[in-house]
């Protein structure tokens, strides 16, 4: 295989087992290489802890071609055969349901392969080669102090013990917490001991309204520490930094750049179903260091690992403020779809917008897919003009959360997209069509965690408006209950 480089020829030696580099120069020694030559700080910062395409480096062909002879970058293979099978190097896949291959003017075959599952991060195939920093560490300050002045709860102080703990020993922890527990306090600590003890840390989550929320609030209790929110489309994708706050999907251009890996909210979409991105999270790991998983809402197979003791785990059954979780309300609201052809909402609908308007206080309406949310919000804006929707591909999502968030909008009409993450002080929840199979137990789970979030206002209503109760409703409704119970009989909550 070969490497082009303008006029000249790039050879890597590869170990055809491994598909990786066991060489970088033929005849000088590589410690005498890297003894004499001043390599760039700026690729350094760049590259070390991932892994590039070429154009994804904003260096000059030329200089990589240099660093690469004095043995301080290596090549790997982005797709790789073996036995007659295709590997993808960035994203782990191999199944050739997700290959696909095209006539390529850089390697002069007909049939290069390339891999599918992982092209919205840019094209990788056969003769595309990942960069990656061999050289020295970059150093980051150590000081780090956190600034914040609050106090933990007995199940938060616990369980903050208990990720220090992991981050010292370089363990596995499942933190099972509550909405509303207040976990990203829990973090402080440990975030706090890893980044004064040199360590990189990543705070990984799949969804981007929580980067958008959480890199902020870092920021402010760490006000000296540097941040690099990552997503798609962030200004931070080159910015180095000892603590990061990324997307799932972005951890696929990491390889052994962390000492401690946070997961936040491991139960969610896509990231629950999707190997890709659980392979980005162990690929982005160094061998030895810490890797925290946090859920409120954890598969059926965790909590039995958890039951049976053979996942490590630390549990919050209430919340920060003390006072009990919100228990949904059924309320049967007929045929919806059938009035929604017509241009209507239900009745009762209309009469709860009616109510949260009076009431001044802000209101999630999730519905089940955004065929309905530009309905919905066309009826609704004849009651207020400022209610919006918002789901996944709309280009005004950032915008319009943003709005949410400052009070202007009283009323969003949403997708399961703001079921975590998003944090109103004083809101109100309510589902449409909470009997569709999207709506599944820890959906309704987390989509109830966002009311009464706030010690100010920690009350508030969540109601599943239906067509025809569902086992997830009952099992949703009864793991809130359940919650309340342990925290309740653990004296954790106000009486």
């Amino acid at each position: 295989m070969r490497f082009l480089l303008k006029n000249q020829e790039l050879t890597p030696v590869f170990s055809p087992q491994e598909g990786a580099p066991i060489a970088n120069h033929p005849h000088i020694p590589q410690k005498l290489l890297k003894e004499t030559f001043a390599y760039s700080t700026e690729l350094q910062h760049h590259l070390h802890g991932r892994e590039l395409l070429q154009t994804e480096i904003p260096i000059t062909l030329e200089t990589l071609h240099t660093h690469y002879h004095h043995g301080f970058i290596k090549l790997n293979y982005g797709v790789y055969r073996e036995n007659n099978r295709l590997t993808c190097t960035r994203c782990g896949n191999h199944n050739p349901l997700f290959f696909a291959s095209f006539s390529c003017a850089q390697c002069g075959e007909q049939h290069c392969h390339y891999c599918r599952k992982c092209i919205m991060m840019g094209r990788i195939s056969e003769c595309t080669p990942l960069y990656r920093w061999t050289g020295p560490a970059p150093t980051y300050h150590a000081s780090v102090p956190l600034e914040w002045e609050g106090t933990l709860s007995n199940g938060q102080a616990y369980a903050s013990e208990k990720v220090v703990q992991a981050i010292q020993d370089n363990q596995e922890i499942l933190v099972w917490a509550v909405c509303g527990a207040g976990k990203t306090e829990v973090l402080f600590k440990g975030i706090e001991y890893g980044l004064n003890t040199g360590k990189t840390i990543c705070i990984a989550t799949p969804r981007t309204d929580v980067v958008l929320e959480l890199a902020p609030r870092l920021q402010k209790v760490f006000p000296s520490a540097t941040i690099s929110a990552l997503y798609g489309g962030s200004e931070d994708i080159h910015q180095p930094a000892a603590l990061y706050v990324s997307t799932t999907h972005q951890l696929l251009r990491f390889k052994e750049a962390f000492d401690c890996v946070i997961v936040d909210e491991v139960d969610a979409f896509p990231y629950s179903v999707d190997q890709s991105l659980q392979f980005a999270v162990a690929k982005s790991r160094k061998p030895h260091s810490s890797l925290i998983y946090l859920t409120a809402t954890p598969s059926k197979q965790w909590k039995r690992d958890v039951m049976r003791k053979k996942r490590n785990a630390v549990k919050i059954p209430a919340r920060y403020h003390g006072h009990p979780l919100p228990v949904p309300a059924y309320t049967w609201c007929g045929d919806w779809k059938r009035k929604l052809k017509k241009g209507k909402l239900p009745n009762v609908i209309v009469k709860w917008i009616s109510n949260q308007l009076q009431s001044q206080k802000q209101a999630f309406l999730f519905v089940p897919s955004v065929s309905v949310i530009d309905q919905v919000v066309d009826i609704c804006k004849q009651y207020e003009n400022r209610i919006e929707g918002v789901h996944a591909e709309d280009r005004q999502r950032k915008e319009k959360v943003a709005r949410f968030r400052n009070g202007d909008i009283p009323l969003i009409v949403t997708s399961t997209i703001l079921e975590r993450g998003v944090t109103i002080p004083n809101s109100d929840v309510a589902v449409l069509g909470s009997e569709d199979d999207i709506f599944t137990e820890s959906a309704l789970v987390q989509i109830a965690g966002r009311v009464g979030r706030s010690s100010t206002y920690p009350t508030g209503e969540i109601i599943l408006f239906h067509y025809g109760k569902t086992q997830a409703m009952i099992d949703a409704k009864r793991h809130i209950e359940q919650m309340n119970h342990e925290a309740r009989k653990n004296g954790q909550l106000i009486k």
